[in-house]
C-alpha cells in the first residue's frame, strides 16, 4: 500500500475521535445552557399546613421543575421562610408563594423591598388568605391591601369543584393563548372583602363565569355560590406580580389513608395560563 494511502487510513481513526469529542462537547455545552431566569418557591413545612394545600405544593414543585427543563429557567424551592431575606432573594428573578405568606417582620420587609426594586412574584390560593381573628390574621396592610388589593378573606365555596373561568383581558401575556372561557381544575374558590374592580391599580385577568353557578356542593348552604362577581387571577399594575386563586386540591378525608381526588396541574389550558404568566414575569425587564 502506498505511503500516502497508509497515512490517510491511519489518520481516519484520529479524525473520527476528534469528531466524537467535538460533538460530545457540544452536547455538554447545550446541557449546561445558562437559564434565562431563576425562580425560588416558598412553602409551608409539612406539619403546619392543611393536607389539601400540601397536595398542591408537592404537585406544584414537580410541575415547575419539569417546566424548567422545557423552558430553560432554574427552579428551586424551600420550606424555610427565613431565606426570605435580601441576600438570598438577590439570586432570583421570580419569587413564588405556593401556600402561605411570611410571618416575621424582617421577611416581610425584605419581600416588600424586593418587589419595590423590580422583583417578580407569583402567588397561589392560601398565599392571599388573611382573616382577623384567625391563625392567619390580617396584620400586613401593605401586602393584603396595597399589593394584592383584596384585603381580608371573606368566604369560600365547598367542596372543591371546577368552575368555568372567563378571560377578562385577552391582551395580557399570561392570557393571550387562552380561549374566552375554559374549565378550571377543581378548587376551593375564595371571595374577598375588597372589590377589586374599584381599585385602579388592579387589573383583573380572569373571573368566575356566571354559567358556573351554582358553584360548590355544601353541605353548608353559604358555601354554595348562586350569583356574584368573583375575580380569581389578577395583577397589580405597580408591580411585576400575579395572584392565582387556584391551589387547593380535593381530598377525601373519610378514606383511610386520605385519597387525593383532584390535581391542579392536570389541566392543559390552566397550565398554559400559569407557564405563560411565569415566563412573562421571568423575562420581563
Amino acid at each position: 500500500m502506498p505511503d500516502f494511502i497508509k497515512s490517510k487510513v491511519l489518520s481516519l481513526p484520529i479524525v473520527i475521535s476528534f469528531l466524537f469529542i467535538f460533538c460530545s462537547s457540544l452536547t455538554v455545552i447545550e446541557g449546561q445552557k445558562t437559564p434565562e431566569f431563576r425562580v425560588i418557591a416558598f412553602y409551608t413545612p409539612v406539619n403546619k399546613n392543611e393536607e389539601a394545600h400540601l397536595s398542591f405544593v408537592h404537585e406544584a414543585n414537580n410541575w415547575f421543575s419539569q417546566m424548567a427543563i422545557r423552558y430553560n429557567y432554574k427552579y428551586d424551592s424551600t420550606p424555610d421562610w427565613n431565606n426570605l431575606n435580601t441576600c438570598f432573594l438577590s439570586k432570583y428573578q421570580v419569587v413564588i408563594f405556593l401556600d402561605a405568606r411570611p410571618d416575621s417582620s424582617s421577611a416581610r420587609a425584605a419581600f416588600q423591598k424586593y418587589m419595590e426594586n423590580g422583583g417578580a412574584w407569583m402567588g397561589f390560593h392560601f398565599a392571599g388568605f388573611a382573616l382577623t381573628p384567625s391563625a392567619v390574621p390580617q396584620n400586613w396592610d401593605w401586602y393584603h391591601n396595597e399589593f394584592l388589593g383584596s384585603g381580608e378573606y371573606k368566604g369560600n365555596t365547598w367542596r372543591p369543584t371546577s368552575a368555568i373561568l372567563r378571560v377578562e383581558d385577552k391582551k395580557h401575556a399570561s392570557t393571550k393563548n387562552l380561549p374566552d372561557t375554559f374549565i378550571a381544575s377543581p378548587n376551593e374558590w375564595y371571595s374577598w372583602k375588597n372589590d377589586l374592580r374599584k381599585n385602579p391599580n388592579i387589573k383583573i385577568l380572569l373571573s368566575i363565569d356566571s354559567t358556573s353557578f351554582p358553584l360548590g356542593t355544601g353541605p353548608k348552604l353559604y358555601e354554595i355560590w348562586h350569583s356574584g362577581y368573583y375575580p380569581v387571577v389578577w395583577t397589580n399594575k405597580n408591580y411585576k406580580m400575579l395572584y392565582f386563586n387556584m391551589g387547593h386540591n380535593d381530598i377525601d378525608y373519610d378514606s383511610k389513608p386520605h385519597k387525593e381526588l383532584s390535581y391542579t396541574f392536570r389541566n392543559e389550558k390552566q397550565n398554559q395560563l400559569i407557564i405563560d404568566a411565569l415566563l412573562w414575569l421571568g423575562r420581563r425587564r
